[in-house]
């Protein structure tokens, strides 16, 4: 009788040892989904920052610009 219970707690392991890899598994698939997903948001937060950066520096040319030709025109009058 004892056999018969050791051989059957070993046959429920099996089932319940997949169950639990197929669990870790899914979830160690989802967390590399997360880095996937961050990493793209990283690249997309530098990508912006990079476009506002010449923005600023565009503004801050046009601004010097504009300021350069008011002195001219101090200066003609």
């Amino acid at each position: 009788m004892g056999y018969v219970l050791g051989i059957v707690a070993i046959v429920m392991c099996v089932p319940i040892t997949a169950i639990i890899t197929d669990y870790k598994r899914k979830i160690m698939k989802f967390k590399a989904d997360m880095v996937r997903e961050e990493i793209e948001l990283e690249k997309l937060k530098q990508q912006n920052f990079i476009m506002e950066t010449e923005k600023m520096k565009l503004e801050l040319e046009q601004m010097k610009l504009d300021y350069q030709s008011g002195k001219n025109e101090v200066y003609k009058v």
